[in-house]
């Protein structure tokens, strides 16, 4: 008989430098922002930008979001308001956050925070918080040295991508559609019942009328608004008054959509 081996436990090397055993934690998302970036950096010299520029705005930005928001809306000659504006309730979502990760960084220094909400993203924050609530001796340090390798495979695929785009012609209506394709997949996987369908229908009936009325990327920014004020305001009522309600139930499978909120409600 074949004896079969044991399947040991991968256990970290106390040897091992911190910088190499904190990048292995982080390879995946860097080599995941690889192709991303290189989509980034293209459409964005496309847009305007040189190879200096796309190398800024992905250190000083670090938001894929954001960027390609920017690229497309400097493509439609949208005010410099509207595209400040736009940035501002889009990176909105960094102050919740960064308030989730605030209880595992007590006692570090102003200068330590300062550097840490620069380079904050969506990416690396779901490591590091993974990591702070699984792993008692991850510490501030680590998840800084996660952000910053983050950000370098980021700004390095951003500027390679320029330096592509400069050899290839780009249809600027590839923007576009870029952008558009990924505000679908963020919208798709913000959906989580009933509710959350009615509020991005309720938002692309204002966004479209807001635009009408303005005449201007400015009604993009007040649709916002009053969209999330009105799924806010019928979230909080239905959870109150209607806590069974069938527009919050979750959307997961089909045959888990009433039997799920009956056995929460039983509990």
């Amino acid at each position: 008989m074949n004896k079969r081996r044991p399947n040991p436990k991968q256990v970290p090397d106390p040897n091992e430098p911190l910088w190499r055993s904190t990048l292995r934690v982080a390879m995946p998302l860097n080599l995941s922002y690889i192709p991303i970036g290189l989509a980034c950096g293209i459409l964005l010299h496309a847009a305007g930008f040189n190879t200096l520029l796309t190398g800024l705005v992905s250190i000083l930005v670090f938001s894929g979001g954001a960027q390609f928001l920017i690229a497309t809306m400097l493509t439609i000659n949208s005010p410099l308001l509207s595209i400040v504006l736009m940035l501002f309730f889009l990176e909105l979502r960094y102050a919740l956050l960064s308030s989730s990760l605030s209880p595992y960084l007590k006692g570090q220094s102003n200068r330590f925070l300062f550097a840490f909400a620069i380079s904050l993203n969506d990416e690396n924050y779901a490591i590091n918080y993974l990591k702070f609530a699984t792993d008692k001796k991850w510490t501030g340090k680590e998840a800084l040295m996660v952000e910053h390798y983050s950000l370098l495979f980021w700004a390095l695929s951003n500027v390679v991508g320029s330096l592509i785009g400069s050899a290839l012609k780009i249809d600027l209506g590839v923007v576009n559609f870029a952008l558009t394709a990924l505000f679908l997949y963020m919208i798709v996987m913000q959906i989580k019942n009933r509710l959350t369908i009615v509020i991005c229908l309720i938002s692309g009936l204002l966004a479209a009328a807001c635009m009408m009325l303005t005449k201007s990327t400015l009604g993009l920014v007040i649709s916002t608004i009053i969209a999330s004020l009105i799924g806010f305001f019928l979230e909080t009522t239905l959870r109150k008054r209607l806590p069974d309600s069938h527009w919050l139930w979750k959307l997961r499978s089909p045959g888990a959509k009433k039997s799920t909120v009956e056995s929460e409600s039983d509990d």
